[in-house]
């Protein structure tokens, strides 16, 4: 797909070689015997995403506590609503991923549109400075705000499940988690657990973000909720 094609969809104008650095997943990378991958950019996308969400929240939560400012700025910015944003613009359709990534469905995994949204809001701001990533979060991701007590209820989804447990009287929840990987590249599995059954499952890059993500997955409908 043309990257022209995602430039206009994003609302800014970002260099090419950026822009397609953005969308190359670490899995491409290797097959292809390239040594850049989009990780950098998403690290940098991450800290102005963060950054500017905060700084919109402050201005426009003028009745919210630190409590509240802190957990909807974590919502607005977590991989779900990254993964909703990048899935409203088609962006999967534009990752380069290898083989193995295609084959397993790359192109809907959360975590990976997440990071990849990332990547791309990291490449304009190199590419054309703040106002262009800005442009990108007030066009992209700051209309979630539109439903920010429902953005408030799932801040913390681990939370929120075990107190739907305990208000039903139910046992808390257990999460079993193993990994894959070397060290410097591992990927986690999470297994959630209640009354003895596994009623979801999920992965992350980290424990905590795989075991969040299964929660994510049981209060998204889970019958027992």
């Amino acid at each position: 797909m043309s990257l022209d094609a995602l430039g206009k969809t994003l609302g800014v104008e970002i260099e090419p070689q950026l822009l397609e650095l953005a969308l190359t997943h670490r899995s491409y990378s290797y097959e292809n015997g390239r040594g850049a991958n989009n990780e950098r950019l998403e690290f940098l996308g991450d800290a102005i995403l963060g950054f500017l969400v905060t700084s919109h929240i402050h201005d426009h939560f003028s009745n919210m506590d630190e409590g509240n400012l802190t957990k909807l700025k974590n919502a607005v910015v977590s991989a779900p609503a990254l993964a909703q944003a990048a899935s409203s613009i088609n962006l999967g359709e534009y990752l380069l991923l290898g083989k193995g990534e295609i084959q397993t469905g790359g192109r809907e995994k959360m975590n990976l549109l997440a990071d990849t949204f990332e990547a791309v809001l990291g490449a304009a701001y190199v590419s054309k400075g703040l106002e262009a990533a800005k442009t990108i979060v007030d066009q992209h991701i700051l209309p979630l705000l539109d439903s920010a007590e429902d953005l408030l209820l799932s801040a913390d989804p681990k939370t929120t499940l075990l107190e739907s447990m305990q208000q039903q009287g139910k046992a808390a929840p257990v999460y079993q988690t193993t990994h894959e990987g070397p060290d410097h590249d591992r990927t986690f599995f999470a297994n959630l657990i209640i009354d003895g059954i596994v009623v979801a499952s999920a992965s992350g890059r980290s424990r905590k973000q795989a075991e969040t993500n299964a929660a994510i997955k049981a209060l998204s409908g889970a019958p027992f909720i």
